[in-house]
């Protein structure tokens, strides 16, 4: 796995030095924003990350508190296997196994690619993604940039010379 990665890291890095000989050539014009400082410097989007924190924190808990309750179970049976019948030992497993399956289906459906808290997420914070990337194309299509790299994302920059980082400019626009 780690050889792949590394194969997909210098694939990326060629891909990226053919990209700025071939617009250097060409005379196209390349800058560099860090969208993650623009984003946190939005109320908004703040606000947006609180509440899902706000959000994640308790759901978290009712399943840390649904867990300290299977666990319970759990020492009661082992405590009390010794006494029960059989068919009294398969219902109470099949009891805890029921249990933990529910508590692991409420934290897909809260945490999972498609959960609650994805879907919460896109609600809070894509209009304001949308907003920035507006604000950042427009603001090229003005300035005539042809290229504008994020310098956040962590395969998306490899350097980039502060001369080009326009996030000040994209900050001051979304004021």
């Amino acid at each position: 796995m780690q050889i792949n990665i590394s194969k997909q890291i210098k694939t990326l890095s060629i891909a990226f030095a053919f990209l700025a000989a071939a617009t250097t050539s060409f005379g196209q014009r390349l800058a560099t924003v860090d969208v993650n400082r623009i984003l946190e410097s939005i109320e908004e989007y703040q606000a947006a990350q609180s509440e899902l924190d706000r959000l994640a924190s308790k759901w978290r808990q009712e399943i840390a508190q649904e867990y300290d309750v299977i666990k319970g179970l759990y020492n009661r049976y082992q405590g009390e296997q010794v006494l029960l019948s059989d068919e009294a030992r398969r219902q109470r497993e099949e009891e805890i196994m029921n249990k933990e399956k529910a508590v692991r289906d409420l934290q897909k459906e809260r945490f999972g690619p498609e959960g609650e808290l994805f879907k919460r997420r896109q609600d809070l914070v894509r209009p304001i993604q949308e907003k920035v990337y507006g604000a950042i194309e427009d603001y090229a299509k003005e300035r005539g940039f042809d290229f504008i790299f994020d310098k956040s994302s962590a395969t998306g920059m490899i350097f980039s010379n502060n001369e080009f980082d326009k996030t000040d400019d994209i900050l001051k626009r979304l004021k």
